[in-house]
Order: structure tokens, then sequence, then C-alpha cells
């Protein structure tokens, strides 16, 4: 019963600490309605737990999230076993998603990764190749946001050290950016 009270208490110590955030996370909303309002596509990606979060995102964009509108550009970086897997062999697992965007990316893309450290060595590559091609680069992150907040244009730093309060918070963020988006008259 402690674990489940104290898991309460602490998701809703780490929510209204969040909040602080707000600002960002309307950046965030901004920047990835202006790409998808020019034609451009949300490259999203993570490992783990992030990657189910990537998955999620873009399901929600592709499809709808609660308002009926036409699918939107995003694909998550992680679902495709043979590039994943053929990149990892053929190279390193470190390039799993920056050879993804280098093949898929272009100017006025948006680039979201996801990474509850800040310090996934994949994604930090993936970043630094979106920058290279003129994509705008967001993170969702956590704890001191790792060396990725030096990398990104814009971060998104859960005040947390717990990795499963930090996903948490992730996906309500993300989904308060897709009702953003959703809100437009598509």
């Amino acid at each position: 019963m402690d674990i489940i009270k104290n898991g309460f208490i602490n998701h809703h110590k780490v929510l209204e600490d969040t909040m602080d955030l707000i600002p960002v996370v309307q950046k965030m909303a901004e920047i990835c309605l202006n790409s998808l309002r020019n034609g451009n596509k949300i490259l999203i990606c993570g490992n783990g737990g992030s990657a189910a979060d990537a998955q999620h995102i873009a399901a929600e964009l592709i499809g709808r999230f609660c308002n009926e509108r036409i699918s939107l550009p995003s694909i998550a970086l992680t679902v495709d076993t043979s590039i994943l897997t053929s990149i990892a062999n053929d190279y390193n697992y470190d390039m799993v998603f920056s050879r993804q965007v280098e093949g898929l990316g272009v100017q006025g893309d948006v680039f979201w990764g996801i990474t509850t450290s800040g310090n996934s060595t994949n994604v930090i590559a993936a970043t630094e190749t979106a920058k290279e091609l003129g994509l705008t680069t967001i993170i969702s992150t956590g704890k001191d946001g790792g060396m990725i907040k030096n990398v990104a244009d814009v971060s998104l730093i859960i005040p947390s050290n717990n990795t499963a309060r930090i996903q948490e918070m992730h996906m309500l963020c993300a989904h308060l950016i897709c009702e953003i988006i959703d809100q437009e008259n598509w």
C-alpha cells in the first residue's frame, strides 16, 4: 500500500514541478505546428519506454488525437526492425536513429528525441545529425537534462530523477502538444 500511495504522492509533486515548464511545452507545440503547417513532418525516437512513447506520439498524429482531422506526417524511427538491426549490425547501435534522420529528414522537419537520462548516445547522435540537416530539434528528457540539453534547440527537462515519473510527464506533455495540434483547422 505504501508503494502505491508514495507513487501517487511523487507523481503529484513532479506534476506540480512540471507546471513551471508550460512555456517550454507551448514552444514545442508551436514548433511542431509550424512544421506541419508547412507540409513537413516530425521524426520521433527513443529507447525502451521512450521508444514506445515515440510510437504513441506518431500514432496520435497519423491517426488522430481527439478531433477528426487529416492524417499528419510523423514517423517513429523505432518501428522497423530490419532498418534498426541492419544499421546496428553494419555500423553500430549509436547510429540506428541518425542514419534514418539522414535518409528521411529534410530542412523544415522536426526531430523529437526522447531520453529520460538525456545521455542516450543514439538519440544524441540523431539530434546532431538533425541539426546538421536543418531540422528543428526538440527533446523530452529528465534528471539534469544530460548531455543532450546542450545539443537540442528546445529541451523539456522534467524535474525528477525517477524514470517512471519522467515518462509519465513526457506523455502528459506529448498529449498536450497533440491537443494543441488538434485545434488547428486542418
